[in-house]
Formats: C-alpha cells, structure tokens, sequence
C-alpha cells in the first residue's frame, strides 16, 4: 500500500544523513575555497599601477562602448567593453580606464527583470500543476473510502 503521507519518508535516518553529508560537503567546498584564497600571499609583480590608481585624474571622454580596434589593442575595454578617457594630473598621461556605462547596466538590469519574471512564470505553472495533480490524488483517496463503504 502506497505511504499516504510523503513527509515522514522525508524524516528516514538515512535520508537525513544523505542530506547533512551532501550540504555538509557543498558548505566545506564553498567556505574551504573561501579560506583557501585567504591565505594566500599577495604576488608582487613588476608590473607599473595605473597613474589613475595612484594620483588625481580628469576624465577626458565619458564613457563609451569600445570599437572593434580599441577592443583588440586596450586591455581595459576586456572587462566591460567600455572605456573612459581619463588624464592624470602629476603625470600629465592619457589613459584608458574600463567603466561601466548607463546603457549597459540598463540592459543587464531589464535582462534581469526578465528572467525574474520568467521565473515567476514557470514555479507559478508549476505550483498550480503540483496542486491540481494533489487534488486529483484527494479526490480519488475519497472516492475510494466512498466505494469501499
């Protein structure tokens, strides 16, 4: 005979310990490279910082998407894809310094909403699916006390 209530095999010593084994190892992998990448000592390299990093600087030209050309020879249009134009003032240097721009953190932020109402889209049809088929299962279990009186 089929077990009528679904959440007492959930409280099995078995399946609790699966549980607690398979989060106890999701959380030691999460927090171990966590405390991991800690410890590690910071490698200095002789490459030079910035000016913008170390000094006062003006921007030059606001921020904008990186053309075919500056996307293959700037390395700071690799992060985002879109550069400013900023001059240091000790050092008088024109540089590249990688921004985030209004258009883009738009987009992202509609691609966001999107798929977040996507979402709530697909659980709804599935909550509504869930409660339909656990309905039907009621009604049957009813009508089977029914029949068999």
């Amino acid at each position: 005979m089929e077990s009528d209530c679904r959440i007492i095999s959930c409280l099995r010593p078995r399946f609790l310990a699966l549980h607690a084994l398979f989060w106890g190892l999701i959380s030691l992998r999460v927090f171990g490279a966590a405390f991991l990448s800690e410890e590690k000592t910071p490698v200095t390299h002789a490459v030079t910082m910035p000016c913008w990093q170390v000094e006062e600087f003006v921007v030059s030209a606001e921020c904008a998407q990186c053309n075919a050309f500056q996307s293959k020879t700037l390395a700071a249009c690799s992060p985002t894809g879109f550069v400013e134009k900023i001059n240091c003032a000790k050092s008088t240097k024109d540089e590249y310094k990688s921004c985030r721009s209004a258009l883009m953190e738009e987009r992202l932020f509609w691609k966001f909403e999107g798929t977040m109402v996507g979402l709530t889209v697909l659980f709804a049809l599935v909550v509504v699916a869930r409660q339909r088929s656990l309905d039907r299962l009621a009604s049957e279990k009813v009508r089977r006390q029914i029949e068999s009186i």
